[in-house]
């Protein structure tokens, strides 16, 4: 009985020990500190958002989910070429018909006195700049030059109407102001 009793006692002994309050101090007084103080407010909840519901007013449609129906398209007779408007492809084309309406950007306009043409002058997109007058063809789409502002370039292009004829297309090119 000997041999059990020593080892019970000091087991006993380490748990007395242990119950100490030792080392705990400075966690009573926060605790007591956070209980003194006010308590804080809680915000009020969110107002909630009243559903509505969804009316869904394409009932009468297709279905998204069905295969869709043959439809039969009249055909329109229109004629190829209803007017006389063709570009003249056996004239020599210029430089500035090499680049299209978007490569080109107006510079400025030269005039020596009041009497004498007005020049416009044209930078392509590789830097290059072209004196050009009203007459002269410009762009893709076999465009002449109309009429040149102080600002801006007057141009009509011929260009496919789509069933085989060709139409007129009015274009301008506005001076850059950089």
């Amino acid at each position: 009985m000997n041999k059990l009793f020593l080892p019970l006692a000091m087991l006993s002994l380490m748990l007395v020990g242990c119950a100490g309050n030792d080392g705990f101090e400075d966690l009573d007084r926060f605790m007591k500190k956070t209980d003194a103080e006010p308590r804080g407010l809680i915000d009020a909840l969110p107002e909630v958002q009243v559903y509505r519901a969804f009316t869904y007013s394409a009932a009468n449609r297709r279905s998204p989910f069905l295969p869709p129906e043959d439809v039969v398209v009249n055909e329109v007779k229109i004629q190829a070429d209803q007017s006389n408007v063709k570009p003249d492809f056996d004239r020599v084309p210029e430089v500035l018909e090499s680049f299209s309406i978007g490569q080109l950007v107006m510079v400025g306009t030269l005039q020596r006195n009041a009497h004498d043409v007005l020049w416009a002058l044209i930078s392509d997109d590789g830097g290059s700049v072209h004196m050009t007058k009203v007459g002269q063809y410009i762009g893709k789409n076999h465009g002449r030059i109309v009429g040149i502002g102080t600002g801006r370039l007057d141009i009509i292009e011929i260009v496919p109407n789509g069933y085989g004829g060709w139409l007129e297309r009015p274009r301008t090119i506005a001076l850059d102001d950089e």
